[in-house]
């Protein structure tokens, strides 16, 4: 991979807020001036990003219907209702579900709770869902991060006396379904302040709403913050605002008393002992969660989630870890089968993005291969499989372009689609495939800018390695979570050297671990660079490179610091 970088040099109006601000703040010219690009220009307001406070959510009547579904829940509970708690068979709608019902059956025991089988039922609401909620007395359904374009099924269950309540936030059609209550920051007519949260986010806002109407203190729902931060980092929603607050104190909760099931997770992935970051739950935790809906049934992840004895949690934590290994055998087999498709296609070089389809691919492991492909060719991507006379299909985007209007634009070709702008799903009838292909690619080709196809990195700051200390890298840490709209730092150097002890480690000799030093001082500064052997010759050659880094800690030397190198380029190309 080969990254242009993107930097430019702090103007004088930013160099002179910096300086007023980092006065203010009694912090270093690299830290205020991280602030001034991220939009953080006053001390009050750097002081509500480095401690965000749970006092500063927002008020959750400012959503639209909220006070509707409040009343409608409490009428569920005064008349005995049975409730049934439903959502997505993904980390954010497992979260979502184990966070409503583990709140509500503190206080209301006839509550159940429904994940739809991705194989049998497909994605949203299902009429085996319904069927099975009208079956066992349901009258009243809460549905989770999904349910915003469930108009026939909706209309089915209120046939039948059952009533919705959707807490979404995907985006809605003009039409929308007739749900007693509709959740949703996205709906055009709502005029809550923040449009990002993840579907366990506007389930978290609903009881928050009703623990205040029914006088419940705020503190009962503490413990369950937890289940929102694994949601916001696993669902890939900005990390700003209301989002900010409830993934920083989610965090300490997940460090200090995280929920059982959680815990049980935490200790088979290896993470007990150490500080858990958003990074961890993306790449440990979150395909732990999912891993069940992959391979057989989302609600044994929810079993786990809401799970109170730690031996059984940890049972069925360790059975999830099996589906997450299989899983990862068959997204590998399936991303080398997909890798190969693409680099026969000699059209695709001159393509904006991508669809592929094989009728063999495992449904529930499309969405990680179109993740894949995004990730190595800088292309939105479609990813489909076959299902009877259907296809079923996932899609992903890069930085920048609106997936899901690319889709919406074929509509017509479609019997279902859903999703938000980087990510969505979709089916068609099977003989569909090749005219979507077509007019998706057409519409991608009008709408994508040429630079958004490119691998980028947002440089943030040029520094020197006199610059790097411990304070620095924990002053750093004060600026997590991180996450879309709030990046790890990225630095860069340039004119480095190996110190002359670098050398090319892993166990197919793919990374290289580097000791290196600059000319403006005698640090020797230790870093790793994943998956960058190729470079490892000029390195040796005791020419000058520069590199691009975020700073972490080193995990062997824990009173060291240890540069990420995520790019490594020849001096004089970046001069060039």
């Amino acid at each position: 991979m080969h990254f242009k970088w993107n930097y430019e040099a702090p103007s004088s109006e930013e160099k002179l807020a910096a300086e007023e601000l980092g006065g203010k703040l009694n912090i270093s010219p690299i830290l205020s001036t991280l602030l001034i690009r991220r939009g953080i220009t006053t001390e009050s307001a750097a002081k509500r990003f480095f401690r965000p406070q749970l006092a500063d959510l927002i008020n959750p009547f400012l959503m639209k219907d909220m006070d509707i579904a409040v009343d409608r829940l409490n009428d569920a509970m005064g008349r005995k209702e049975r409730i049934l708690v439903y959502g997505d068979y993904d980390v954010d709608g497992c979260t979502a579900v184990a966070l409503v019902y583990k709140f509500l059956q503190q206080f209301y025991s006839n509550i159940d709770y429904y994940i739809p089988d991705r194989y049998d039922e497909g994605y949203g609401v299902s009429k085996k869902g319904i069927d099975y909620a009208n079956e066992t007395g349901v009258k009243l359904i809460i549905i989770l991060d999904c349910g915003i374009k469930a108009i026939e099924a909706i209309d089915y269950a209120k046939s039948l006396g059952i009533d919705f309540i959707i807490c979404d936030h995907h985006e809605p059609d003009e039409i929308m379904p007739n749900a007693v209550a509709i959740l949703n920051p996205k709906r055009p007519d709502d005029s809550f302040p923040f449009k990002h949260l993840c579907g366990c986010g506007v389930g978290f806002k609903f009881m928050q709403a009703w623990a205040k109407n029914n006088g419940i203190p705020f503190s009962r729902l503490i413990p369950l913050l937890d289940f929102c931060a694994v949601s916001i980092a696993a669902d890939i929603v900005p990390v700003v605002d209301e989002n900010r607050i409830l993934a920083f104190h989610g965090l300490k909760q997940l460090n200090n008393n995280p929920s059982i099931g959680l815990k049980a997770i935490i200790d088979i992935c290896g993470l007990s002992g150490r500080e858990i970051s958003m990074s961890d739950i993306i790449f440990k935790i979150g395909p732990r969660i999912n891993a069940s809906g992959r391979m057989e049934n989302g609600k044994e992840s929810v079993d786990l989630l809401v799970e109170k004895d730690y031996s059984k949690a940890l049972k069925m934590g360790h059975h999830i870890n099996e589906y997450n290994e299989q899983r990862k055998d068959i997204d590998k087999q399936m991303t080398e089968e997909a890798n190969q498709i693409v680099s026969r296609l000699e059209s695709q070089q001159h393509r904006s993005s991508i669809v592929l389809y094989d009728e063999g691919w495992k449904k529930g492991v499309i969405g990680i291969v179109a993740s894949r492909l995004t990730e190595i060719y800088f292309r939105p991507t479609v990813v489909l499989t076959r299902d009877g006379e259907l296809a079923t299909g996932s899609a992903r985007s890069i930085a920048g372009f609106d997936i899901y209007s690319a889709i919406k634009n074929c509509r017509d070709l479609l019997m279902n689609f859903g999703g938000h702008t980087y990510a969505a799903g979709l089916t068609m009838r099977w003989e569909n495939v090749k005219d979507f292909r077509d007019r998706f690619q057409k519409y991608v080709e009008e709408h994508i800018e040429p630079e958004q196809t490119e691998a980028i990195l947002q440089i943030d700051e040029r520094i020197d390695f006199k610059d790097i200390t411990r304070k620095l890298h924990n002053e750093l840490k004060k600026f997590s979570p991180f996450g879309p709209c709030n990046p790890k730092p990225l630095f860069c150097t340039c004119g480095v050297y190996d110190y002359g002890t670098s050398k090319v480690v892993g166990r197919q000799q793919e990374h290289i671990k580097l000791e290196l030093v600059d000319s403006k001082s005698s640090n020797v500064v230790n870093g790793i660079a994943f998956g960058q052997s190729a470079s490892a010759r000029y390195i040796k050659s005791k020419r000058a490179f520069d590199i691009a880094y975020t700073i972490e800690d080193n995990v062997f030397k824990h009173n060291q610091v240890q540069l990420q190198i995520e790019d490594i380029r020849a001096t004089e190309e970046q001069e060039a």
